[in-house]
């Protein structure tokens, strides 16, 4: 290899796109990837990665960054902080701001602060209608010319379906997808939790696992119909991931996420009326997690994300049933995922990883997810047998609402560098 600006010596190199899983070298220079190899020569900078794992940067498909409107929450500038200690090179964000990303300008808006913030690449995910009021579709083509990779109204399911059904074939013209929260408010009602045995125990009113599956059930046909690309939002249920195997196996062009919390914890955890464990959808029963963790495992589940969702520490001081639905989570879903699926055996570290890079990489239509020679040098480190204990206290995102606080995990971002460039590090020489 010729001399290098960066060198990563020594990892276990990981890039699925490639089928790479071999120790090597990774060489960068000019902001791109020149070469995965076995000696890397000579570099102005290195980073011995000895006993780690060498992997693309780390692609979160579905983050809440809440700037405009909400900036004590989170903004871009925090919440690409939050993304870079997490490993996470590239995330698309939600467009439930206020206003919401309904425009071209909202669109060009994330890019300019996320050039500004100079951390992680930032994807704008753009609202199917205006005002994400599920009525009048906004003006999808220019906002896909201002660089918006994806259209949904996050936060609320379309329930018409008639405004579903012109918007798929509206985005379908542009070649991208739509992404839909399902829930059938209608059914979901006033619930703040899993409806079932615990809610009842627990007096807190339920939200059905049918609210959720309904709605695929609809989209699915909708979908099928018009040839668009479909993509289930957090799945969290046994019905809805069948319904998704089912739509595949019929050739629907359907894709779904599943976030960590919905491989790892069930509603038993609301027993202690913590809002930390409130979000949406909510946290289910164990038969659930089980088909969510088979679902992740068959491929039928092609991508993992955080659903980061940061609210003030005030709102999240309500009652259950009042206090908002989310957790944050950027800055430990690498390790929460590794325990989730690695450490049960259900997946291996390249597979992991695929589901991290190339598939949200691959749904989004963005060119990331590789280590190929001449892509941008967007590279993520880790120790995959570091173990350390969750402390929210030093989370770069501006909120704490966080179930994970004291757990112990096994999985230790060291480095994430972006365009070729260490935005994150764990030694002080390289850190920015």
């Amino acid at each position: 290899m010729a001399r290098a600006e960066l060198l990563i010596k020594g990892g276990r190199v990981i890039d699925p796109a490639q089928g790479i899983d071999q120790v090597a070298d990774v060489a960068i220079a000019d902001g791109r990837i020149v070469a995965v190899g076995a000696n890397g020569g000579e570099a102005s900078g290195v980073i011995d990665a000895t006993g780690q794992i060498v992997c693309p940067g780390l692609i979160d498909m579905h983050v809440h960054l809440r700037e405009p409107g909400q900036e004590d929450e989170e903004t871009i500038a925090s919440g690409a902080a939050a993304a870079v200690a997490g490993g996470f090179t590239s995330v698309a964000c939600m467009p439930n701001t206020d206003p919401a990303i309904d425009t071209e300008a909202m669109v060009e808006f994330v890019y300019r602060q996320a050039k500004r913030a100079g951390l992680c690449n930032v994807y704008p995910i753009g609202a199917i209608t205006k005002g994400r009021k599920g009525a009048e579709l906004a003006e999808i083509g220019q906002m896909v010319r201002a660089g918006a990779v994806a259209f949904s109204d996050d936060g609320a399911g379309i329930a018409n379906s008639s405004v579903m059904f012109r918007a798929m074939q509206y985005v379908k013209m542009f070649g991208t997808l739509v992404i839909q929260h399902c829930e059938d408010a209608d059914l979901a009602g006033s619930g703040c939790m899993n409806a079932g045995v615990m809610a009842m125990r627990l007096g807190l009113p339920g939200i059905p696992a049918m609210a959720e599956e309904v709605m695929i059930q609809r989209d699915v046909l909708i979908s099928k119909h018009t040839g668009t690309r479909y993509h289930v939002a957090h799945i969290s249920t046994a019905g809805a991931v069948q319904l998704v195997r089912d739509a595949k196996a019929q050739g629907v062009r359907v894709t779904t996420e599943v976030c960590p919390h919905h491989l790892l914890m069930t509603d038993a955890e609301v027993a202690t009326y913590d809002t930390n464990y409130k979000m949406n959808p909510p946290l289910r029963s164990q038969a659930d997690v089980d088909a969510c963790l088979d679902g992740v495992a068959d491929d039928t589940i092609d991508c993992l994300v955080t659903d980061h969702a940061p609210h003030g520490m005030d709102e999240k001081a309500d009652d259950f049933q009042t206090a908002p639905f989310g957790i944050v989570g950027l800055e430990v879903a690498l390790p929460l995922f590794a325990k989730a699926l690695v450490e049960s055996g259900r997946l291996t570290f390249s597979r992991l990883i695929e589901k991290l890079t190339v598939r949200p990489a691959e749904i989004l239509g963005i060119e990331k997810g590789t280590l190929k020679p001449g892509v941008d040098a967007d590279v993520t480190v880790f120790d995959p047998d570091a173990a350390w204990t969750v402390d929210i206290s030093k989370f770069r995102s501006k909120s704490r609402n966080c179930p994970y606080d004291g757990w112990r995990l096994k999985g230790l971002v060291t480095n994430t560098i972006v365009g070729g460039s260490v935005k994150f590090s764990l030694d002080p020489a390289l850190s920015k």
